[in-house]
């Protein structure tokens, strides 16, 4: 057994140079709210030394820790031995799979090539290029570089060749960015044959155009996919483009939240930049529909702004935009504990820089697999009762829900 976990350390100073490209620690021993579910690595340029830096995905935060390759080799086996069962680490065209079993047995299988590399002298980077790894540099995109995408070159953000348009970059990592998300949440379809996606509020729709390319083109996956808006030539624009790329299994359709109902089962619900209680219409719905996920960037809040209601409060909101920026706060933070009260894991995450816009939260919601102990679901109930009373007001969603039991 010692003989394996010695293995294991030259094989993973194989792989700990400028030549990595991602390593994946997950599958946890505990299954909990408040125990670390997966680890991101990647190297990282930090004062011309080459470091690698772990995502550390813990409840609804993540956590950012820089480690030195021998470090990182130590903490690797710790994990394994200790708290997960797998690690995948990817390398140019290659990768190494380790399962950690219960007893400290190891298993390691390979595939493909491990690229050759210069030695670093000292872990500083002196044989490759700095750019390559500093915080700016070029990401490795779901959507690739220079790789043309047809709704991308309509949009002005791909030429025909593939190049992004210089002014059009943010929009590029904006669309990336989303599909990160997305990413993240594709094992809660393993199980279904034909995943169906509704999009509220789909508007132009070229984030509903990066979702069936990449549930259909990309991940090879049966996809039916709607979007919904109230305007009709948008609307007309949206099912002319679906035809002209061949995206047979994608329709839009001129229609309101409020009204739209589904006579099929709804996997995930997309709601992006929904004004106002539009958001919570499809909230609504989509824990009516019970569905798998829900990936929301509400927008406007104005609801909840005028109907604040608590006395030591009062400096903070006498002030304009900071009354309006915390109602926006409260807005969300009452949705996802409603949604987690409705059986979702539900996080909130930064969609986008500050510097593009402040309307950059995107609320994701994943219906759990187990039901919460009776213990928990009350003190939901109960965290959601008393932030309203705090507040002296209750959102549409709420009011929405009450009146369904009514």
């Amino acid at each position: 057994m010692e003989k394996q976990w010695i293995e294991f350390g030259i094989k993973i100073e194989q792989r700990l140079n400028e030549t990595l490209h991602e390593a994946i620690v997950s599958n946890p021993r505990k299954s909990s709210d408040s125990e670390i579910s997966k680890i991101k690595i990647r190297p990282v340029a930090l004062k011309n030394k080459l470091k690698f830096q772990a995502s550390i995905y813990k409840g609804k935060q993540v956590l950012h820790e820089n480690y030195e390759a021998k470090a990182l080799k130590e903490q690797l086996a710790l994990w394994l031995q200790n708290d997960f069962k797998q690690l995948e680490m990817f390398n140019g065209k290659g990768c190494l799979i380790c399962l950690s079993g219960k007893k400290g047995n190891l298993t390691m299988k390979e595939k493909g090539e491990l690229p050759k590399t210069a030695e670093p002298a000292e872990g500083r980077i002196e044989s490759i290029k700095l750019e390559k790894f500093a915080h700016n540099r070029h990401k490795n995109y779901i959507l690739k570089e220079d790789i043309p995408v047809p709704f991308l070159i309509d949009l002005k953000v791909q030429t025909s060749q593939g190049k992004i348009v210089h002014a059009s970059y943010d929009k590029f990592k904006q669309i990336n960015r989303f599909l990160e998300f997305v990413e993240d949440i594709m094992p809660c379809f393993d199980d279904r044959d034909v995943i169906r996606i509704l999009d509220f509020g789909c508007g132009k729709s070229y984030l509903t155009f990066a979702l069936y390319h990449y549930f259909h083109v990309i991940c090879k996956r049966n996809v039916e996919i709607t979007g919904l808006d109230l305007k009709k030539d948008v609307i007309e624009n949206c099912n002319r483009l679906a035809k002209k790329y061949g995206y047979d299994k994608l329709q839009f359709l001129v229609g309101d939240i409020k009204d739209y109902e589904s006579f099929q089962d709804v996997d995930l619900v997309v709601t992006l930049h929904a004004c106002d209680v539009a958001t919570d219409y499809a909230l609504h719905k989509a824990i009516n529909w019970n569905a798998k996920a829900i990936l929301s960037v509400p927008c406007c809040h104005h609801e909840l702004n005028p109907r604040l209601n608590n006395a030591d409060l009062a400096p903070m909101l006498e002030y304009g935009i900071v009354r309006d920026r915390f109602a926006s706060l409260a807005t969300d933070t009452l949705r996802a504990i409603i949604l987690e009260k409705y059986g979702y894991e539900t996080q909130l995450l930064e969609f986008i820089d500050m510097t593009h816009t402040p309307k950059n939260i995107l609320v994701r919601g994943v219906k759990r697999k187990k039901m919460l102990s009776a213990a928990k679901q009350e003190a939901i109930i109960k965290k959601e009762e008393e932030f309203s009373r705090f507040l002296g007001a209750k959102i549409t969603l709420q009011k929405l829900l009450e009146e369904g039991k009514e």
